[in-house]
Formats: structure tokens, C-alpha cells, sequence
């Protein structure tokens, strides 16, 4: 009896966010994620032979709203980083370091964030580069066509009105 009280007056678990497509643009799509609302376009990493990387990488560009408006890119790398390699994401030939832990990278300002989401609307391809945790090269390779749809998809999905 004590077991069912206890039970009955925990608060309810959060319910599980739920994701709806906004749409989908060559390997770019753009998500509504509520509560929230949290809105992102997202990718996953191109294999050599050019088939999807379903290791559990992927590119995240969180639409923001507010004055700034900046989008927020973030990273969760296909294979965990060795300790202290630094994260170099290429785009063309731009260069720009990262941040992160084992698993993830992101820019380490606002300013960065602007300048990778320029480069990635008149980009082909990025890449983020850096030595998994035996010492190999790690490299996670987007396409981005679709990209620039997918982001203003995601920031449009999410404006206040």
C-alpha cells in the first residue's frame, strides 16, 4: 500500500519530445521538435562510397529566435575523438576551429556560428576533421545541397508570430 502512495503522488514523467518534419531538401532535413518549440536543420555524414554513415553522426543547425536570430551549429561526431585533438570543420576553403568533447563539436561563439552558416550556403561540401580516440583520421563529410533550404526552413518552422 505504501509502494501504490509513493507511486501515485510522484510527479508525472516529462513526455517524450515529439519531432515533426518541415521538410526535406536533397540529405538536409529541417525538424519541429515541441514542447518547445525547438526547430533544426539536421544531416547525417556521407560514407566514401557515398551511402549515408548510420554510425550516429550528424550536423545540427538550431534555428534561434530573438533579435540576434543566429543559428547555433553543433556537431555529434561519427566515431569519439581522441583526447586533445583539435576539431577543424572545412568548408571550401574556409577553416574554422571547434569545440567540443569525445562525442560532439560545436563554434565556440556566435560570431563562428554566423560565419559557418555562410560558408555553408555557398558551400558544396563540409567536412569535420580530427583523430578518433586511437589516433586515426576521423573525417564526417556533408553535402550541402539543401542545406540553406533546410535552415531557413527550420528558422521559419520556429519564428514567433
Amino acid at each position: 500500500m505504501i509502494l501504490v502512495l509513493a507511486l501515485s503522488s510522484a510527479a508525472p514523467l516529462p513526455a517524450a519530445p515529439v519531432r515533426a518534419p518541415l521538410g526535406v531538401w536533397q540529405r538536409w532535413a529541417a525538424l519541429r521538435e515541441t514542447p518547445g518549440p525547438r526547430c533544426f536543420a539536421v544531416a547525417q555524414p556521407l560514407r566514401r562510397d557515398g551511402s549515408t554513415d548510420r554510425r550516429g553522426g550528424y550536423a545540427l543547425v538550431a534555428a534561434r529566435q530573438g533579435a540576434a536570430r543566429a543559428p547555433s551549429v553543433r556537431f555529434r561526431l561519427s566515431r569519439l575523438r581522441g583526447a586533445g585533438a583539435p576539431l577543424t570543420l572545412v568548408i571550401g576553403e574556409r577553416r574554422f576551429a571547434l569545440v567540443g568533447d569525445g562525442a560532439a563539436a560545436r563554434a565556440a561563439d556566435a560570431a563562428t556560428d554566423r560565419a559557418i552558416v555562410g560558408a555553408m550556403r555557398g558551400g558544396s561540401v563540409m567536412t569535420l576533421a580530427t583523430l578518433d580516440a586511437a589516433g586515426r583520421a576521423l573525417a564526417d563529410t556533408y553535402p550541402l545541397a539543401g542545406a540553406a533550404t533546410a535552415i531557413d526552413a527550420a528558422q521559419l518552422g520556429c519564428a514567433r508570430r
